[in-house]
């Protein structure tokens, strides 16, 4: 989304502009909620009706120009990037799965890991990995299937598994020195990025350890009635090829071509797959992504219509005429990144969005830039971390075959880190940074 104009709108057109958002709030989550069954209106549809009211309620542009307004939103780079992502990740997960590649590493894991800790060790494992690339996407397409691939085989709740990788994934994302929401909350801040991790792991640790144990109890229930098997070792290769180029540091996109190439290569040198097998199961990989990629152009051409409207203008004014001290100033600005990420559905444009305005907040209410860079990339991670529509849980919910507000009930890490971070606001703490 292209960052906000610093303009004032009254509070009638303000609502106006962010209807389109509680239109789409209401048809599908709460509608889910009360009929207790999140399947029953498709995402696509609720995004479809939404973002035709939001075309219908905008004023002072033709019909045409309206939709090209909309097609602004839908072709942002960061969209379009995402949707790349999709349908790489798809073809990667489809003839990963076709060549035997899951299976080999659910068996492998199974066999490795004892039973008592598969919970805690692939939350241990998301953070590790998500905190190596600095991508929660990437950690999510590179894990998300190995875990629903044991959920199946072990008669584990599938949304809860999903959920463990999710939370993981944000660990890394909020903390490493190569995410682009670290790179994006100390550049508008001012800050060293050693400085912000100082201050942020402070908050995040204890909510990670808290669930880190919560995950190790939980999982001495668990038991696995899964056969030992032979181990396929070379196709196991493509996920060891996808996590080690990963942690590498390379582009997620890279990663997943990488994926794609090997799972081909040793398809072929199995018998797994032909040649045109091989491109039948990328074919119908991207094909499986169709509903995400229509719901991601949906969103930023909504999205989009709400800031030409002026509605994240308009929270922004609320939110900063009546601040108060330092403690007000630094919930003023956990409060902003957290509405403009749910009205943008992209943590790092939300810092963007509001970061300049927080700076301005924290030079005038004597804020840390240190604490105020914290507090930016953290709230915008626990809300992109639990939104049903970002590309998070899409991605999550779409590998898994799930619902993504099926998820949202078990993602401990972020509701724990929101929790934390609020006290710490509160209470002033750590107390060198406020």
């Amino acid at each position: 989304m292209q960052q906000i104009e610093n303009k004032i709108v009254d509070a009638k057109k303000g609502w106006l502009a962010l209807s389109p958002l509680i239109v789409f709030l209401c048809l599908y989550l709460v509608t889910s909620i009360l009929v207790n069954d999140f399947y029953k209106v498709p995402i696509t549809v609720a995004f479809l009706v939404s973002s035709v009211y939001a075309v219908a309620i905008t004023r002072g542009l033709p019909l045409n120009e309206r939709v090209m307004q909309f097609s602004v939103g839908a072709a942002n780079k960061d969209i379009i990037l995402m949707i790349w992502i999709f349908i790489l990740a798809g073809a990667f997960a489809q003839s990963a799965k076709d060549i035997g590649s899951i299976d080999a590493t659910v068996n492998l894991t199974l066999q490795c890991l004892p039973a008592n800790l598969l919970l805690a060790g692939f939350f241990l494992a998301s953070c590790f990995i998500s905190l190596s690339i600095g991508t929660s996407v990437g950690t999510i397409v590179a894990l998300t299937p190995v875990v629903a691939g044991i959920a199946e085989k072990t008669d584990m709740n599938m949304a809860f598994m999903t959920a463990i990788v999710v939370g993981g994934a944000f660990f890394g994302d909020n903390l490493s020195f190569i995410s682009d929401t670290t790179i994006a909350a100390t550049r508008t801040q001012g800050c060293a990025m050693r400085d912000k991790f100082r201050v942020n792991f402070l908050i995040v640790m204890p909510a990670a350890l808290l669930v880190l144990v919560y995950y190790i109890f939980a999982g001495m229930d668990v038991e696995v009635s899964h056969e030992p098997v032979s181990i396929e070792w070379l196709k196991v290769l493509p996920y060891l090829i996808v996590l080690v180029s990963a942690f590498m540091g390379m582009n997620v996109a890279l990663v997943l071509v990488l994926g794609i190439v090997s799972t081909g290569v040793i398809g072929l040198l199995t018998g797994s797959l032909t040649f045109f097998d091989w491109f039948a199961s990328m074919g119908n990989g991207i094909t499986g992504m169709g509903e995400l990629i229509i719901v991601t152009l949906l969103a930023g051409g909504m999205l989009e219509l709400i800031r030409y409207n002026g509605g994240i203008a308009y929270i922004l004014h609320v939110l900063t005429r009546r601040i108060e001290g330092k403690r007000g100033a630094e919930l003023c600005i956990a409060t902003l990144v957290s509405i403009a990420n749910v009205c943008t559905a992209n943590n790092t444009i939300a810092i963007i969005t509001v970061g300049p305005l927080a700076k301005d907040i924290a030079g005038k209410y004597g804020v840390d830039n240190r604490k105020s860079a914290s507090i930016l990339d953290t709230f915008s991670c626990v809300v992109q971390g639990i939104i049903p529509y970002g590309a998070q849980l899409l991605i999550a919910s779409k590998l898994a075959s799930l619902s993504p507000i099926s998820i949202i009930g078990y993602l401990y890490y972020p509701m724990c880190v929101g929790v934390i971070a609020i006290v710490c606001i509160l209470l002033r703490h750590p107390k060198k940074y406020s």
